[in-house]
């Protein structure tokens, strides 16, 4: 959803107000901003730094420290490779590499078409099926570069 600041504010405004009173409604005030705008916008946080009396830097550390906020849109499509030890353990870190670099993206990078955004995560439960991943919400496990490629381009999961 793309908001003129000022209409971003405001809702900002209107859903922090939902919380108010709270104990601990900063976290719960951020997940109902991303699910609205898909990324917790530059033009909210004043408000909600506002409404939950810290100020802009403590804001800034919750929402780096949880890799689950967003600072910017995300892609279409959601890919989340593990960066754990049994997923390093069994080639992960090379996967990790070998995708990035064919994609021409950095960690937590959406493509500029906004067609897929890669994320490392730190365990997914998969650790019998190393390395693995996370495909639109579907875990995959035994994942290399090729099988993941079939993934993204429609064919039958991996």
């Amino acid at each position: 959803m793309d908001l003129p600041d000022d209409a971003t504010a405001r809702r900002a405004r209107e859903i922090a107000g939902a919380h108010a009173g709270r104990d601990g409604a900063l976290l719960p005030i951020l997940h109902d901003l991303q699910a609205e705008f898909g990324h917790i916008p530059e033009a909210a946080r004043p408000e909600i730094a506002d409404a939950v009396n810290i100020s802009a830097a403590e804001l800034h550390g919750v929402i780096s420290f949880y890799t689950d906020f967003r600072t910017a849109p995300a892609g279409r499509r959601s890919l989340r490779l593990c960066r754990a030890e049994a997923c390093q353990a069994m080639g992960g870190a090379a996967l990790w590499r070998e995708v990035l670099a064919g994609l021409g993206l950095d960690e937590f990078g959406t493509t500029p078409d906004g067609r897929l955004t890669v994320e490392p995560v730190y365990c997914l439960g998969l650790c019998a099926c190393a390395p693995a991943a996370m495909l639109d919400g579907e875990p995959l496990g035994r994942v290399t570069a090729d099988r993941l490629s079939a993934a993204l381009a429609g064919a039958a999961p991996c």
